[in-house]
């Protein structure tokens, strides 16, 4: 279906040039006068995300104003803060402390079932042919052994959580996932970047902070830590890319 079709039907002015993904079409857009986001989804994967924004309603993500098929048309966040600018600034603790606020709103009861969701333990099934590498066998042991299970958002971290001005922070592009809830929290330890996040003893802070701010467990979350970076290690050596990033992580959670 082409761009035009949806512009018609929720009748939408171009206010930006489109942005192409692998996943995704994306068109800033004036909805009555108001800027909005139109967003096409190219993926399955997207296509539950969006229905996960949908089903949040605008708490504490940002609000879908419509939808139909693989379109939705999303309030925009185009406010002038950003986290990694603050991190930039010296504010890396409240920058994480917003992350863990706005996750932990995602993840309050919600009434009504959630839409489709992806159980962790298929997400982790990338592991499975290799289970012996960097994190496998610890993932396997951590999704026997869930705890808190929650609807996840699966991609917090800096450039995912953008300020709606008056309406606070707010999260974007989910993966629509189900698991333990300290799961969420470990992408922020690789973010906003690898020269923050390999700075000397920034690592070990940010565990701490993340720790008391999202009220987990700080062996938890290094757990879980380390077997999600052996999932991204294995999805970066499958698509070609380096895993350095990842397998750096790895080794700041294995310490103990």
């Amino acid at each position: 279906m082409s761009l035009g079709v949806h512009l018609a039907r929720w009748d939408l002015v171009p206010d930006g040039e489109p942005i192409e993904t692998s996943s995704s079409l994306l068109l800033p857009v004036r909805h009555n006068g108001v800027p909005a986001m139109l967003k096409i989804a190219h993926e399955d994967e997207e296509r539950r995300g969006g229905a996960l924004m949908a089903w949040w309603d605008g708490d504490g993500a940002a609000r879908v104003l419509a939808q139909h098929g693989p379109a939705l048309l999303l309030e925009r966040l185009d406010g002038s803060r950003s986290l990694a600018a603050l991190v930039a600034a010296g504010e890396d603790d409240e920058a994480s402390r917003i992350l863990c606020d706005v996750t932990m709103r995602l993840h309050a009861p919600r009434s009504g079932p959630p839409p489709e969701l992806v159980p962790l333990v298929r997400w982790f099934e990338a592991l499975a042919p290799a289970a012996r590498i960097q994190g496998g066998l610890l993932a396997q042991a951590l999704l026997a052994d869930s705890r808190d299970v929650v609807v996840l958002h699966g991609d917090i971290h800096h450039g995912n959580v953008l300020d709606g001005g008056e309406r606070g922070w707010l999260a974007i592009d989910p993966k629509a996932l189900l698991g333990e809830r300290t799961f969420d929290f470990v992408n922020i330890l690789r973010n906003p970047g690898a020269a923050t996040a390999l700075t000397p003893r920034r690592f070990a802070r940010q565990v701490d902070v993340l720790s008391a701010a999202a009220s987990v467990e700080r062996q938890r979350l290094l757990d879980w830590t380390l077997a999600f970076t052996g999932l991204s290690a294995a999805w970066h050596l499958a698509d070609g890319t380096s895993p350095d990033l990842d397998l750096a992580i790895a080794r700041l959670a294995s310490i103990r």
